[in-house]
């Protein structure tokens, strides 16, 4: 482990939004002054602040990722997982992709009436809509805000189609919601387990929910009827990719219903945020882990194209490929998805609905 590594966080830096001219460097002879009189140069607490949004359901236009539309009640994340793609969405917000998306947290406090606005909407025909479509619903301060909670709760109510992305066990704490809307077939849970070892998982995703918790609700949630698909998001070359066959056999033996698995791509800020982070987390094996992620697309860190983006090209993207498919094969051979059903929003929303 490298010396200047920070325990607890993912970024170890904050890097210069693009939206700024300027940016900020601390210089030799602060950080000296820092050092001598026992402070720390930057701030290391995570704060919470309210934004007020006009909307809170957004469409998502890329093909890439299986969902129409999704909801996120906060922006930021303190999970700190040091590949997350919605790093950069953060630099909208005037802050920085690196530590900042970890220790700033925005959160929509008016989110459950803004959702209920809209399902409300007489032009919204109920496709399903995700939550954590680009950060956890279920990170550390929705223990207190419950913000998640409560959108669930008008879910419930409007008997809408629901999915759901997180790596916490504190969707646990809802489970008297999910099994509810789990009898109308309308939830789908995907949990993010993107290895087997704590070690890993505790470098790359340091604020998140254990590894034994999140196989504990995929087997808690699977015992309760409610389908569980299992993300191996993103797949690391020489850092997860040997994990494969014994996640997808462990998860298959816990009822998950079926798996998935994207290959990391370091687009945007998140490239130097990650470079950053290996070589002083990783230093031995930084510039191996790299290059074998570059040779997933076409030589470089990020490949923004749609339809080879997620899955990545070349050899290396090809092995992936081919072991997953085989593991499912041999463990979740009856995968099955099944669609959820929007008929009992539609009958809710018009009762003439029935008669068509």
């Amino acid at each position: 482990m490298g010396k200047l590594y920070q325990k607890g966080r993912g970024a170890q830096k904050n890097v210069a939004n693009k939206f700024f001219e300027l940016k900020h460097i601390p210089e030799d002879d602060f950080l000296e002054y820092c050092y001598k009189e026992g402070e720390k140069p930057e701030d290391d607490k995570t704060h919470i602040q309210e934004v007020f949004p006009k909307t809170f359901v957004n469409k998502v236009n890329s093909p890439d990722v299986g969902m129409g539309y999704s909801a996120n009640p906060y922006q930021g994340c303190e999970h700190g997982c040091i590949y997350c793609y919605a790093r950069n969405s953060h630099e909208y917000w005037g802050y920085s992709a690196g530590k900042d998306f970890e220790q700033q947290i925005l959160v929509k406090k008016n989110a459950p009436q803004l959702l209920e606005k809209k399902l409300n909407n007489k032009n919204w025909d109920g496709d399903t809509i995700i939550f954590s479509g680009n950060t956890d619903c279920y990170q550390p301060v929705e223990k207190k805000l419950q913000i998640t909670r409560k959108c669930l709760e008008v879910m419930l109510k409007y008997k809408h189609p629901t999915g759901i992305i997180t790596k916490n066990a504190l969707i646990l704490r809802d489970i008297d919601i999910l099994k509810k809307l789990a009898e109308f077939n309308l939830i789908r849970v995907n949990i993010s387990i993107t290895s087997l070892s704590e070690e890993t998982r505790r470098i790359l995703e340091p604020r998140t929910a254990s590894i034994k918790k999140r196989l504990k609700v995929v087997e808690t949630l699977s015992s309760n009827n409610i389908p569980v698909n299992v993300m191996m998001a993103p797949i690391i070359p020489s850092i997860n990719s040997h994990e494969i066959f014994p996640l997808v056999k462990k998860v298959s033996e816990l009822g998950a219903n079926s798996v998935g698995y994207t290959i990391v791509r370091l687009n945007g800020a998140i490239a130097e945020i990650f470079k950053d982070w290996i070589e002083k987390t990783l230093p031995d094996r930084a510039e191996k882990v790299l290059h074998q992620i570059e040779a997933c697309h076409g030589g470089n860190l990020n490949d923004s194209r749609f339809g080879t983006r997620m899955k990545g090209k070349g050899e290396f993207a090809k092995q992936i490929a081919q072991q997953f498919k085989i593991a499912k094969q041999k463990f979740l051979k009856n995968e099955s998805i099944a669609p959820l059903d929007k008929s009992h929003f539609l009958q809710l929303k018009s009762p003439q609905y029935k008669l068509f």
